[in-house]
Order: C-alpha cells, then structure tokens, then sequence
C-alpha cells in the first residue's frame, strides 16, 4: 500500500478526489484526558470559575471539526452534516473520556474532522484547567470507527489493539 498523499516523485499533493462517488460516510474518534483528583471533581461539579468546562469543551470540539482543512494542510474543504461530542466522565480514573463522531455525504472521509474534534476539546479542557492542574495527560487519541467510501467499514478496539472490518 502506498501513501496517497505524495506523487509519483514523493512530492505531498491534495489527493484527487473528483471520480470518486458520493457517499454518506461517518466516522468516531476518541481522546481521554487524565486529571489529578481535585480538579475531576472542580469538573464533575461545575464549581471552575470559567465557566462549564465540559459545555465549552464541547462547542470547541464541534468549531474544530469545521476547520479542519484550514489546520491540516492536504485535508479538504468539505460540508459536514452531521458532528457530535459525547463526553465521559470516568471516576475511577480520574479521566474524562471524549468522542466525537462526524458525518457527511462526500467523496472523502471525515475521520480527520472527528480527531480535530476529539484534540481541541481535549486541549480546552487542558487550557482552562491548567491554572489548578498542570499534570494532565491527554493520551488514546484514535479512530475507533468509520463507515462508507471505498475502503468500506471498520472498528478498532483500542484496549485489545484489534480492527475489525466489514467490507
């Protein structure tokens, strides 16, 4: 398999897209930022003096998706029509697990739009709790799940490092 994004001279390009069909394609992307105790729980119990960590984490997170192509240079410009953020809470670890899922009826996938989504909801999280927690750790940032296109279906377990497709 060769890598799509560099020619026949080894020179990167945008990939052609234009003979491609139009098809409805989705993707999921996780990231999972790990926190000391206490600000888990300034979090969990909306007591940070910004504001709604989680809410504004999240509006990030859907404002990253859309621009995309303007942060990752061969990425293209493309009309998403469907982005959601879910976010978890994990009391046991300490951590706050983040996924968002992009969709779009397109010659091209959207599993970039999703970890752009997943990263700067993470780094908002980062950025407005760093004052009381410069520990944090934002790691397990992956496509967990993409379906359409000609590469067709597929979904990564990441605790057991396993992909399973449906082609």
């Amino acid at each position: 398999m060769k890598l799509t994004h560099l020619n026949e001279k080894g020179q990167a390009h945008m990939v052609d897209v234009s003979d491609k069909p139009v098809t409805t394609r989705e993707a999921t992307a996780q990231a999972v930022i790990r926190m000391q105790a206490n600000t888990f729980d300034l979090i969990k119990n909306g007591g940070h003096k910004k504001g709604d960590v989680l809410a504004i984490a999240r509006i990030a997170g859907i404002q990253a998706s859309k621009k995309c192509s303007d942060l990752i240079p061969l990425c293209h410009p493309i009309m998403l029509t469907k982005v959601t953020v879910d976010i978890e809470l994990d009391d046991k670890n300490k951590s706050i697990k983040l996924y968002a899922t992009c969709k779009i009826a397109s010659q091209t996938g959207v599993e970039m739009e999703a970890l752009c989504a997943v990263n700067i909801a993470a780094l908002t999280i980062y950025d407005m709790c760093k004052a009381v927690d410069k520990t944090m750790i934002i790691e397990q940032i992956c496509v967990l799940e993409k379906s359409g296109g000609k590469s067709g279906d597929w979904k990564f377990d990441p605790a057991n490092q396993t992909t399973k497709e449906n082609n």
